[in-house]
């Protein structure tokens, strides 16, 4: 095997090939140590494999091809120069250069990777996953602070006897196919705080920029490789790669694995190599003028474009300060995957192709194409867009190539021309409803924010005062409870929409476009009046969506009413085009026992569908809902709650939106003149413990409600003069609650008495169950005084605990009620608390430890969704919310009225 040797080892400093610029030196091959003895102007092809002639003679410099070859050596010197580097190689393809810096990663070390790679880098780590015992983590490197934790986290789990060490961390930038910007310099002082270039080598693939545009080695990274297909070779006629390092070591192992391996880039390819070259600067000038053309109309007819030569693309800044161009590789969104088909198939001058670089225009759809071989579900948690579409603009005039794109997208339908001959940017067919009318949250559905993954979370309630009687116009006093109900809504590009409940065992999916979207009525949000909510239900989509779901739930299962809302929510906001989203609900409140666990899953529901679909801004970690924001989810889980109960008061879902300890009159004349429901938030409520007990009685509030009215109906005086009884009980309340003072606790449990004895009689909601618990706490102490909350006929009963309460006594009190036939459960919680919570960056719910997907094999640093819907209720609410003392940082929670 020949001698490692640096480049220009031969060139003497005052050489003037060492002050010459970029394009002179690409259209420059000279090395002394290869003079032609016939002066040719170009390389000659050493198109042999083996030399002749004994070892250790001028002559025998080169013995076997596979080794080294004047072509090649040439060529590597050539690289080097453009590049900047002491040792450059070149090798068979671009994939032939990660295999050969992977292969000094031992079996149990771990491979820090960006989470938008290149498709063959995705599937060869699999690969080294599978077969190799080597770990990979993804993670979102242009988020520093995440990938300085992840790095300090991966050293230190890699101090432990036996576990994996982190070896290499690989780069990409601008990443491919999202053009995600990495700033270089800070991703290497965040690798080196921890951990040596000798333990974990940085390396970088610089396809998308070229040496021409970017010099990672001068940025910090140990190594740096190209695939050469694409713009230093710029035709489409070759297969290499180039390597290319500072490292005395990293060299001298690659030369020894190029040379075992046998992949090193064989005489002609080099002799093509070196030809493509002395154009790549001319070539890719043209390129970037095309693109940035190219980007900015596609930018101007409206849709999403990634591409770093754009004002306000993420990172620009960074991006020129460490690269001298934006490259030619451009993507953008159409909102629909059938739609960016039908726009490839059109197009003409655009050939449909993999790879970029070349001097002709390429165009692909990298979820079809280059980036096939990672999971759906693994693109759409990397929020990779299935309807993505990638352009790699070659030399041609730009005014043809935007000319073919506008006949492609008119072709398509994505465009119209107008009389005037100005094209505008169509809706999509798919998210109109069949009169043609398109609401503004539809034209969201497909938004970057559809995209993201978001827990949010709503409290449960009690009803401490009021209940069934604030249907009919009475004041009622509910209290928000700790016990909560939480959501995670996840992107995914199959057009699925998936409802899972597992407390229910519920696990139901729609396709989105087989939806009856030609039932969504067009009042139903008008164009850019998201915020005009609806207030009635639309009986004629209602009915449709009541089929759609007995085709999963039958009628009389305890999901159907879940799903029916879920999906009258879904298509009120969302729009046909939909990539897809899966919903997951857990609940800590125990589930139909009048602890208003449908209002917080309706709460819970609204937001997320007006946060994923863009009605409302997500706000960023820790900062406060706003009060029109949160006012726009409480309509929204109001017309949830209208599907799932009928005629529900209101309460219930303003407790689960807003928190706290709030009085709720909705207008009902003649008992009052209000015109609009009336809500008020309590100051300064002072603490109260409360016993929830769960008779475990599950019951219909829909038909409950419909009872009272029943009496109402039959026997109006007596019936009304209870509600009159009960709003002065409301009104006393509110007010001891609020001002405390001696005796409050008593008055409070005798008023608490008062309000259950008119509910089980005139208004005939309560049930044996509640009667019982009332009967075993009141033995345990006269001083606990019950009464039933919510709906009644079941569910729980609220038990006031005085201040000063021992705790002999709650002990007692839990130990009598749990000796009841049907006892099922009971919780202590305390008055008040936050309302609607939103988590929009779960990166901090990561686990700390990789997971694994079963079918690839790929191990990863994100979001664990398994974990939130598989977790038991108590490590489930730690997880999310934290333990006392340690609250979970991120949450942002509704501002009190």
């Amino acid at each position: 095997m020949a001698p490692l040797i640096p480049a220009g080892a031969g060139i003497g400093e005052d050489h003037p090939s060492k002050t010459w610029s970029f394009q002179t030196l690409c259209a420059t091959i000279y090395d002394p140590d290869h003079l032609d003895q016939y002066g040719s102007s170009s390389t000659p092809i050493y198109q042999c494999t083996t030399f002749k002639g004994l070892p250790g003679t001028k002559k025998t410099a080169y013995d076997y091809s596979r080794s080294s070859n004047p072509s090649r050596s040439v060529l590597q010197n050539h690289l080097s120069k453009i590049q900047g580097a002491k040792y450059s190689f070149a090798v068979s393809t671009g994939m032939a250069c990660l295999d050969i810096i992977t292969r000094s990663v031992k079996p149990n070390e771990v491979i820090l990777a960006g989470d938008d790679i290149y498709g063959g880098t995705h599937r060869l780590l699999g690969m080294l996953m599978k077969n190799n015992n080597i770990k990979v983590v993804h993670v979102d490197m242009s988020d520093q602070k995440l990938l300085a934790e992840t790095v300090r986290q991966l050293v230190e789990d890699g101090k432990q006897p036996g576990a994996p060490k982190l070896g290499m961390v690989l780069v990409e930038t601008p990443t491919n196919p999202m053009l995600k910007v990495i700033d270089i310099r800070a991703c290497v002082q965040s690798v080196r705080k921890y951990i040596s270039a000798e333990d974990a080598p940085i390396i970088m693939d610089n396809t998308m920029m070229s040496p021409a545009l970017m010099r990672p080695l001068e940025l910090g990274v140990d190594a740096v490789y190209d695939s050469a297909t694409k713009y230093l070779s710029g035709h489409h006629d070759l297969m290499a790669g180039i390597i290319a390092t500072n490292n005395d070591d990293l060299a001298q192992t690659y030369h020894f694995t190029i040379n075992s391996v046998g992949n090193a880039l064989a005489p002609f390819e080099s002799f093509l190599l070196m030809r493509g070259l002395k154009t790549l600067h001319i070539r890719l000038a043209a390129q970037q003028l095309g693109a940035q053309r190219v980007a900015e109309h596609l930018q101007g007819l409206g849709f999403k474009t990634h591409y770093p030569g754009l004002k306000g693309h993420p990172g620009r800044d960074m991006h020129f300060s460490q690269a001298k161009g934006a490259g030619a590789v451009i993507s953008f969104e159409t909102d629909d995957p059938q739609l960016s088909q039908m726009v490839v198939n059109a197009t003409r001058l655009w050939g449909v192709s993999v790879s970029f670089g070349s001097v002709n225009s390429l165009i692909s759809m990298p979820c079809l194409m280059s980036h096939a071989a990672i999971d759906p579900k693994v693109r759409a948690a990397r929020a990779l867009p299935e309807n993505l579409l990638r352009l790699c603009v070659g030399i041609e005039d730009p005014d043809d190539l935007i000319a073919d794109l506008d006949a492609a997208f008119l072709a398509a339908g994505a465009l119209h021309k107008d009389a005037n001959g100005q094209l505008t940017r169509a809706k999509p067919a798919s998210s109109t409803a069949a009169n043609g009318s398109m609401s503004a949250p539809a034209a969201a559905a497909a938004s970057p924010a559809s995209q993201q993954s978001i827990v949010v979370s709503a409290p449960g309630k009690v009803i401490l005062f009021g209940e069934h009687a604030v249907v009919h116009g009475v004041t009622a006093l509910a209290a928000s409870v700790g016990l909560r109900c939480y959501a995670l809504v996840q992107p995914r590009g199959d057009g699925k929409v998936q409802l899972e409940l597992p407390e229910l065992k519920v696990n139901h999916e729609w396709i989105i476009a087989d939806l009856p979207w030609d039932a969504v009525p067009s009042k139903v949000g008008g164009l850019n009046k998201a915020t005009e909510t609806p207030t009635e239900l639309d009986a004629r989509l209602l009915r449709r969506i009541v089929q759609t779901v007995e085709s999963k739930a039958a009628a009389a299962e305890r999901d159907h009413a879940s799903c029916v809302a879920f999906l009258y929510l879904f298509m009120t906001l969302g729009a046909k085009s939909h990539q897809g989203q899966t919903f997951t609900f857990r609940s800590l409140l125990p589930i139909s026992a009048g602890l208003g666990s449908s209002a917080a899953y309706s709460a819970c529901l609204a937001s997320a569908l007006l946060y994923t679909n863009g009605v409302i801004s997500i706000p960023s970690a820790s900062s406060p809902i706003s009060s029109a924001d949160a006012d726009l989810v409480n309509s929204y889980a109001f017309l949830s709650e209208r599907v799932l109960h009928g005629n529900p008061s209101g309460v219930d879902n303003s407790v689960a939106v807003y928190g706290g300890c709030l009085t709720f009159t909705r207008p009902s004349a003649p008992r009052n003149q209000h015109k609009s429901n009336e809500l008020k938030l309590l100051p300064n409520v002072h603490a109260k413990r409360l016993l929830l007990t769960d008779t475990g009685v599950s019951r219909d509030t829909k038909a409950l409600v419909a009872g009272v009215q029943q009496r109402l109906d039959q026997d109006p005086s007596q019936v009304n003069a209870a509600f009159d009884t009960i709003q002065k009980i409301a009104d006393e309340a509110a007010q001891l609650l609020t001002s405390g003072g001696k005796d409050a606790d008593v008055k409070l449990g005798e008023l608490m008495k008062k309000n259950h004895q008119l509910l089980a009689s005139p208004l005939g909601v309560s049930h044996p169950s509640l009667e019982e618990v009332r009967n075993a706490l009141s033995t345990v102490s006269p001083a606990l005084s019950t009464k039933l909350t919510g709906a009644g006929g079941g569910g729980c009963a609220v038990t006031l605990i005085p201040s000063g309460t021992p705790d002999n006594v709650v002990s007692e009190a839990r130990e009598s009620l749990q000796r009841l036939p049907d006892f099922s459960s009971v919780h202590e919680t305390v008055v008040g608390g936050s309302g609607l919570s939103v988590l929009g960056d779960v990166k901090v719910l990561r686990s700390a430890s990789v997971d694994v997907n079963g079918e690839t094999g790929e191990q990863t640093h994100h979001f664990e969704g398994e974990r939130f819907a598989k977790a038991g209720l108590e490590e489930l609410g730690e997880w999310l919310e934290g333990t006392e003392g340690k609250a979970r940082q991120g949450w942002s929670r509704v501002e009190q009225k």
